[in-house]
């Protein structure tokens, strides 16, 4: 292969990989954060913006406790006039080491998940 051509594979192969990086919705801020320590009896909804929109109807966000029993009140929601932030409502919460599993879909189909913990105490 000549120089150029293999330049051009390169430039192309370069394109295709930060075009793919790009396609998956990440989150840039949750709240609580992983690891944080919410004092009891206080109110706690689980909210995460990520760094593209995310589908309504393929993204959601589940919070458990201990035992793995969910503790949401409804189902997760992303925002309609902010479709990068998802959010839940949750149930009053005892002190203990809560599970948020997320799953979000980018408006280009793209799927990411993840998950943490945070404590109320």
């Amino acid at each position: 292969m000549n120089a150029s051509l293999l330049r051009g594979f390169a430039a192309a192969l370069t394109l295709a990989a930060s075009q793919l990086a790009h396609a998956h919705a990440f989150p840039t801020r949750e709240a609580p954060s992983a690891g944080a320590i919410v004092p009891a009896g206080a109110h706690v909804d689980v909210v995460i913006d990520f760094d593209e929109p995310v589908e309504p109807a393929f993204s959601s966000i589940i919070v458990s406790d201990g035992k793995g029993e969910t503790v949401t009140k409804s189902k997760s929601l992303v925002n309609p006039t902010n479709h990068r932030r998802m959010s839940v409502a949750l149930n009053a919460l005892v002190p203990g080491v809560y599970a948020v599993a997320w799953t979000a879909i980018a408006n280009d189909g793209h799927r990411t998940q993840g998950h943490y913990t945070f404590t109320v105490g």
